[in-house]
């Protein structure tokens, strides 16, 4: 299981104040020399946290995999296509949450995220669709040739009491399984933390995590190092 870090709160406590500092491509930079595999951002519509900036140096100068979030819109797309990250997230987006709340409804905007996956593959750009552990939808990515599911873990995250975590779990479990049978690449990703990763790792088949939150609300005490260290140890070694 491979771990890639979301830098999109480094950009909010930047743009926090309006200024240059903190930088989410030096977090990323210093994220890759821990040993992350990839680094991930989010550009909104209304560029909350990352911008356009951010997403161009990223690209120039990181060294391991960029993966891009982004809702299925001409403005982002357009972006995406020109700046050519390793992979595009297709997630959903609104503008009055504080992150992102749940997974993608393919089954009801299948045709509007098809035509967008077959632009990014012109460009040679992987696809990767956010969804629930959803059987339905995890066969119509597989039909529109997603390359990825990015399975949300925020009720496995959220959950209060360990039978409604394992439930969960499970879940995620059998859908992960679907997913791989029919040939997809399998990511995971929301609310994961330093606690709940050492359940979660157990799952066999996903391929990489994708954890922001955690790891940056760690660093403001130990540094951006040493916490990448101590989530990679956990995926790795539990």
């Amino acid at each position: 299981m491979r771990l890639s870090l979301n830098v999109d709160h480094i950009a909010t406590i930047r743009n926090a104040r309006g200024e240059t500092q903190p930088d989410p491509v030096t977090a990323a930079l210093l994220a890759e020399q821990a040993g992350v595999d990839g680094i991930v951002v989010h550009l909104r519509e209304d560029r909350r946290h990352i911008n356009e900036r951010d997403v161009r140096l990223l690209r120039e100068l990181i060294t391991t995999k960029l993966n891009l979030e982004m809702a299925a819109t001409e403005e982002i797309l357009k972006i995406a296509c020109d700046v050519g990250p390793e992979l595009v997230t297709i997630v959903p987006e609104k503008r009055q949450e504080l992150t992102t709340e749940g997974g993608l409804n393919v089954i009801d905007n299948v045709s509007l995220i098809r035509d967008t996956i077959s632009e990014l593959h012109k460009y040679d750009i992987e696809v990767s669709l956010f969804i629930e552990p959803d059987i339905r939808q995890i066969d119509v990515a597989a039909e529109i040739e997603s390359d990825f599911v990015e399975i949300h873990t925020g009720i496995f995250a959220n959950a209060i009491s360990e039978e409604e975590q394992f439930d969960e779990l499970d879940r995620i479990r059998t859908s992960v399984k679907h997913a791989k049978k029919l040939g997809l690449g399998i990511n995971a990703g929301h609310g994961l933390n330093y606690q709940n990763i050492k359940v979660f790792r157990e799952i066999q088949d996903v391929d990489e995590v994708s954890i922001g939150h955690a790891i940056i609300a760690r660093s403001v005490f130990v540094g951006i190092k040493q916490a990448v260290k101590e989530m990679y140890d956990l995926i790795k070694f539990g």
